[in-house]
């Protein structure tokens, strides 16, 4: 490396143009072989900074998300539940629901992939640089309430009503007293009807009310959340059932009395 090119790596990293920093060495080799103009290395390397700031802030979008790199829609298997409607899946990963401000309802038993869907949709939504808050509903809950005791709620509460996405996992698994009914009805009310929420349950639809303590509350609450929304209905049994310990244990006792 020249004492020139050196001082430029210097000089691209004080201005924080990393991506820059990183593939000038390059970058230079590659015009001088090619006979590049210098217009032409200049916007390489600039697409290489533009390249390099997208990745950093995909990055801070997943990990805010709680986006888990193993939970996104390539890795999820299709074949294990027929009741699943790929197309639609495929429809909703595109995020156009979201220009909408529509909602998204993932419902059935326990794990029929309601979760490893919500948290694909949420990997989706990061790679178009959209924001997402990611919560269980329950501890959502509980994070309010202590915020609402240090009187900090208008903080905790803008993200959740800002954000592009809001995702509640495990939805209505248990009721809920008035002061957390109240916290949910100020996000959703000021989410509706330009911002989606995306939501997963155990429970059918139907159930959802009797967690609220006011009846007046709920159905208000149910209007607005059920108002242009896509529910998905998974039905069957549970994938990590399929494959419960005892089922392996006897599967490695035959392949070990086999090998015998």
């Amino acid at each position: 490396m020249s004492n020139n090119t050196a001082q430029l790596i210097s000089s691209l990293k004080s201005l924080k143009l990393s991506g820059m920093a990183d593939t000038v060495e390059l970058r230079l080799m590659e015009a001088q072989n090619n006979s590049l103009a210098f217009s032409e290395l200049l916007l390489m390397l600039l697409t290489d900074e533009t390249q390099e700031r997208a990745n950093r802030k995909l990055q801070r979008l997943l990990q805010h998300a709680h986006a888990d790199s193993s939970k996104t829609l390539e890795s999820f298997d299709f074949s294990f539940n027929p009741s699943i409607n790929a197309a639609m899946i495929r429809e909703l990963a595109t995020c156009h629901f979201m220009d909408k401000g529509e909602n998204v309802f993932f419902l059935g038993p326990t794990g029929t992939g309601k979760t490893h869907l919500a948290k694909a949709i949420a990997h989706m939504a990061c790679r178009k640089h959209l924001r997402v808050e990611y919560f269980n509903f329950q501890e959502l809950l509980r994070l309010l309430a202590q915020a609402d005791l240090a009187s900090s709620l208008d903080q905790k509460l803008k993200p959740l009503i800002e954000s592009d996405l809001l995702i509640l996992d495990d939805f209505a698994f248990k009721k809920i007293d008035q002061q957390s009914a109240e916290y949910l009805y100020a996000i959703v009310d000021a989410r509706y009807p330009s911002r989606s929420i995306l939501i997963t349950s155990n429970r059918s639809i139907s159930d959802w009310q009797g967690i609220f303590p006011d009846p007046i509350m709920a159905n208000a609450l149910m209007d607005r959340l059920a108002h242009n929304t896509h529910q998905i209905v998974i039905k069957g049994e549970s994938y990590r059932k399929k494959l419960a310990p005892s089922k392996l244990d006897s599967q490695n006792t035959m392949n070990y009395t086999s090998n015998r």
